[in-house]
Order: C-alpha cells, then sequence, then structure tokens
C-alpha cells in the first residue's frame, strides 16, 4: 500500500485517483439533503422554461415544497404521448431544455413493452462518474487487480431510429458506443480482455466467439469474469459448450473461425491468435470432460470473484453459477436503470442475500412512496424524501431527473436497511407488478420466487437445480391453474427426481404462496392444482433467441417470470418432457386468514 495515499473512512486507497473516488463518495453521502435540494434546483432552473413544467404552473419556482404541491407523480403512460411527440420530431423542449440526444429502451421483457426514455448528452458524464467509482470500492476489497485483466462478456444491439431520426436503443448499447467507453483511459485496474472490436459487433455469435476466445488465449492472466446479469454468464458458459471444439481447433491452428467475419475482429485477433498446442489440448481435456462442476475455475484458476447481478430476478442463477464457479464470490457492484443511473454497492464481495446499494444522491432528485402490501391504496400517496426513508421499511422510487423526467415512477420496490453516513442502503426487493391471477388471487415476482426456492430445496436431495423457470396462467382449464416450466440441470441421471417428487414440489411450491391463493385452491375451488411442466434443455437458450429475434437486448434480456404470448407459450409447450401435478391441496385455514387481514 502507498504511504502517500491518504487513508479514507472505507479503506486504504489502491492508489491516489481512488483515494478521489472515495473521498467523493465519503462527500456526497455525508450531506445527502442539501445535495438533494441542490439536485432538485439545478434541474427545475436548468428546465424552467420547458413545456412540461410550465404546464404544472410552476413558475420558475426551485423549492420542494411546492414542486411537490404543484407537480404529479407519473407513470410512463401518462407520458407517453408526450414522448411520442418527441420520437415523431417535435424538437421543441417538452421534457428537457438540453436538446434530447437520444431515446433509451427499456428491457423490452421487464414489463411487455420497450419504453423510449428520452436522454441527453449530459447524462453519460453522470453514468460515467458513477462508473468511475466502482473500481476504487472493489479495490479495496480485492487486492491486485491491477495485474490482470478481466473477462466481461459485453454486447450491443442493433439500434433503430424514431421517426425524427433519433436513435433508439437500449442504455448498455448507448454507453458502449460512446466515446466514454471506446477511447476510455488505460486504468491497470480496469482492463478487458475484450476487444472494443468484439464487444461493439451486432452480431451475437461473433462477438461471443471472439469474445470467448480471447478470454481462453489470455486465460492465466483473467482475475474476474462478469457479465451484466447471471444469465448473460451461463449463457456464455453454455456458449463454450457448444463451441469448444472449434475454439480449441482455432488455438491449435492459429487460424481464426471463419464464421468470424467481422474485418475489424479478424484484424485485432490476428495479432494475438497463434498456434498454441498446448492450450488447445487443455481445452479439449477439460471441455470434452462430461462433469463441467467448476469449469470456470478449471479454465481460469485466477479467477477472484465474478461480477454480474444477482439480485431480484437473477438470485434463482446462484446455484448454477455456484455449480460452474466452485462458489466463486459475486459482486453486484451497481444499481441503475435505463431511466437513470443510482448508486453503489459498497461492499460488493457480501453474500448475494446481503447486497445492498448505497444512492448517491448527485445522480438525480428522488422520493419514495411508502409500500404497504397490506394497504396498498394510501392515496393520494405521502412521499418521503431520501434523507427520511426508515430503515426496514419498503418503498416504491420515484425519481426527477436532469433528462426531463419528473415525479416519475419507476416500478422498483427498494427496502431500506440501512445507511452509510447519511445516505440510505437499499435492497433491490422487486418489480412492482402483479406476474399471475386466475381469481381474485394476486402473486408477484417474488412471492414465485419464494415458491420455486422450496420446490428447488426438494430437488436439492436428488443433486438437481432448476437452471431457469417461467410461468403461466393457464385459463384454458375450468377452473384455470396455475403452470410452471422448469428446465432442470440433473448433475447425477442415477439419482434423478422421480415423478412423485416432482409432485411433490408442484405441492410446495402451492405451500409458499399467499392465502388468498390457498383460500380459492381449497374452499371457492376457483384455482385448480399446481402444474410443473420439465422442458428439454436448452430451451430458454431457445426463448432468449427468440426474443433476441424480436429486438430484446443481449445485455438487458432476463427470462420472463411469466409468459402469455402465444408462440412464447406454443415453443415451450413443443419442448416439454413431462409433466407433474399437485396430488393433494395445500394448507388454509380461516382462521390463518382472519388473522392476516
Amino acid at each position: 500500500m502507498h504511504t502517500s495515499v491518504s487513508s479514507s473512512p472505507l479503506g486504504p486507497p489502491a492508489c491516489e485517483k481512488d483515494a478521489k473516488a472515495l473521498q467523493f463518495i465519503e462527500e456526497m453521502t455525508r450531506n445527502v439533503d442539501s445535495v438533494q435540494q441542490k439536485v432538485l434546483a439545478e434541474i427545475l432552473s436548468q428546465n424552467a422554461n420547458t413545456e412540461y413544467l410550465q404546464r404544472f404552473k410552476l413558475g420558475g419556482a426551485m423549492d420542494r415544497d411546492t414542486f411537490k404541491s404543484k407537480m404529479p407523480i407519473v407513470t410512463y403512460e401518462e407520458i407517453q404521448h408526450d414522448i411520442q411527440r418527441i420520437a415523431n420530431g417535435d424538437r421543441s423542449p417538452i421534457f428537457s431544455s438540453h436538446p434530447i440526444s437520444e431515446f433509451l429502451t427499456s428491457s423490452g421483457t421487464s414489463a411487455g413493452e420497450r419504453k423510449l426514455m428520452p436522454t441527453t448528452q449530459d447524462e453519460l458524464d453522470r453514468k460515467q462518474l458513477l462508473y468511475s467509482l466502482l473500481m476504487p470500492v472493489m479495490n479495496l476489497y480485492v487486492p491486485g487487480l491491477d495485474k490482470g485483466k478481466g473477462l466481461y462478456f459485453l454486447f450491443i444491439k442493433a439500434e433503430t431510429k424514431t421517426p425524427s431520426g433519433l436513435l433508439a436503443r437500449p442504455v448498455l448499447t448507448s454507453y458502449y458506443k460512446s466515446d466514454h467507453f471506446k477511447t476510455r483511459p488505460y486504468d491497470p485496474y480496469n482492463v478487458y480482455t475484450s476487444p472494443n472490436e468484439a464487444v461493439l459487433c451486432v452480431d451475437s455469435f461473433q462477438s461471443m466467439y471472439s469474445q470467448m476466445l480471447c478470454g481462453l488465449l489470455m486465460r492465466e492472466q483473467v482475475l474476474r469474469l462478469g457479465a451484466v446479469f447471471a444469465s448473460g454468464l451461463l449463457r456464455a458458459i453454455h456458449f463454450l459448450q457448444l463451441n469448444w471444439q472449434q475454439l480449441a481447433k482455432d488455438i491449435a491452428s492459429g487460424i481464426l473461425n471463419p464464421r468470424v467475419s467481422d474485418p475489424s475482429i479478424r484484424e485485432c485477433i490476428s495479432k494475438i491468435l497463434k498456434p498454441n498446442h498446448e492450450l488447445a489440448e487443455f481445452i479439449i481435456k477439460e471441455c470434452e470432460k462430461q462433469n463441467w462442476e467448476g469449469i470456470i475455475t478449471r479454465i481460469w484458476p485466477n479467477t477472484k470473484y465474478l461480477d454480474v447481478i444477482v439480485t431480484g430476478a437473477m438470485a434463482q442463477y446462484i446455484p448454477t453459477l455456484d455449480y460452474y464457479s466452485g462458489g466463486l464470490p459475486k459482486a453486484c457492484t451497481m444499481y441503475a436503470s435505463s431511466e437513470c443511473y443510482f448508486g453503489l454497492n459498497l461492499n460488493p464481495m457480501c453474500k448475494p442475500s446481503e447486497v445492498c446499494y448505497t444512492i448517491m444522491p448527485n445522480m438525480c432528485y428522488y422520493e419514495f412512496i411508502p409500500h404497504d402490501s397490506t394497504n396498498p391504496r394510501d392515496s393520494p400517496p405521502r412521499l418521503v424524501d431520501l434523507a427520511n426513508v426508515e430503515v426496514g421499511k419498503e418503498y416504491e422510487l420515484v425519481i426527477t431527473t436532469y433528462a426531463g423526467l419528473c415525479r416519475y415512477r419507476v416500478g422498483d420496490i427498494l427496502q431500506v436497511t440501512g445507511f452509510h453516513n447519511s445516505a440510505p442502503q437499499f435492497k433491490f426487493i422487486r418489480r412492482k407488478n402483479v406476474l399471475l391471477s386466475i381469481d381474485s388471487d394476486k402473486t408477484d415476482e417474488a412471492e414465485l420466487q419464494n415458491a420455486v426456492d422450496s420446490a428447488a430445496a426438494i430437488l436439492r436431495l436428488y443433486n438437481t437445480s432448476v437452471v431457469e423457470y417461467t410461468s403461466y396462467a393457464d385459463t384454458k382449464t375450468i377452473p384455470g391453474h396455475y403452470v410452471i416450466y422448469y428446465e432442470l440441470l440433473i448433475k447425477d441421471p442415477t439419482n434423478s427426481p422421480s415423478h412423485e417428487v416432482l409432485n411433490q414440489c408442484c405441492l410446495a411450491m402451492e405451500e409458499c404462496l399467499n392465502s388468498v391463493y390457498r383460500q380459492c385452491r381449497v374452499a371457492d375451488n376457483s384455482i385448480g392444482p399446481l402444474e410443473i411442466r420439465v422442458v428439454e434443455n436448452g430451451t430458454f437458450e431457445e426463448l432468449m433467441d427468440y426474443a433476441i429475434s424480436r429486438g430484446a437486448s443481449i445485455n438487458q434480456y432476463k427470462a420472463p417470470r411469466c409468459v402469455n404470448f402465444t408462440p412464447i407459450v406454443e415453443l415451450l409447450d413443443s419442448r416439454v418432457i413431462s409433466v407433474h401435478f399437485s396430488a393433494t391441496a395445500p394448507h388454509w385455514t380461516p382462521e390463518r386468514q382472519r388473522l392476516q387481514v
């Protein structure tokens, strides 16, 4: 450790640049309320002459009280008409006094439709600022990251244009194609194995193939593996399972697979790809084994951690990641959305279940709607400022951004876990939306995940894990019932779960669902027995390919937790290999129901 580097309350910085970043985090988190007041005043001053603020007669006011009394809390649907005007070519200052530079498209699988988020050029600077804080924090926990490289599977998506000519693309595509990423200064703590040319190739096969090849060529130098979501890293491992023979052939011969035809990729890989029989033989030896347990640390032996999001719906990938990595730590470093980037994890090496994000008060103006699942009809909602949230309580996030979103409901439910200085730390709970409903029942993503976890605990006894799942409210039967599609990883075929065990899994899931569901099942007979349909391995890979062919982003793709689009249901049903039902009804009594009222 350099003795000349000033220390930080977070820990001893790795270098002078890190010291400045850690100092910035301390300054921002010490004075949360004053930073928030300043941010709101800046946003309202900058956008004072916009049509949207003038529509509600804000009159140039920059104080919180006037802002809160005059500006409504809105959802996307309530501002969609104005957004469409911009998309259609209206260049007047509707939301922002700065020109709209492009639209960021939210993940199409998060809420069923691709939302367009107008953004401005200076928003990229704010995102870059948050990115610049991640490695200084990581360096506190993992020393020596300047001695090697990161194997990160990063992808862009083909962009579209709105009628106005403005680009519409996912937030990460926008970032990777910006100069902030493409011409980033050399930083020994943040060197990637993937060349920019590979990341910026829109063909997902060529991009993945060349990124994997570079990762294999530099396998001894790789100190961390990453993707945006856990699912993306598992997709990369599956890609290796399908393509290791060709990759080994390229390494042995020193000649790149002709399927990688992008000239810029071929040129940059030609500089590093030389015949290496020893490495090719090693890859063949490891990959031809039937058992892929620990494959990540076998091929990349110096890996210290995985850099992937495993919170929210991604939590279900943890057992599979542990299987392939031998239980390496999983770092969730930041909390961001298409609308805005919010905060970072100041303890990135914590367990996935303990991940919480410290909100950076300089990114936007935050408000919080107290979320009470027992009494959701608090109307009008009483919003709480960032500095006034309470530990243990759940809130729905509302933001006002420099780009012009005003009191916008993001749809995330967060729980306050503590504070760093005066900055709240939040655990991401879920997206606010009901997934499944047949009758008066309402099952959300967290409840479904909990039920899947319960079934997964039974399957673990048979050395089997749930690789992927989704659900479907089947109302073709009378009464309707929940259908859960499972893709399973059976690690020991001699001890695979029987038909009866999977029937038990159905009942275990039902026992975890809420009392309204169980009342419908037991007392009202308005819901039929839950059904598990086991699908062939690779089915969810096909689902992703289908979504990407329809315009979903590889980076932002998350397997939908609920499906109702007929072609997707038909695809799943065509891959079913076994069907299972609850043999008996779950437990329910009126007494428990009365206790919950």
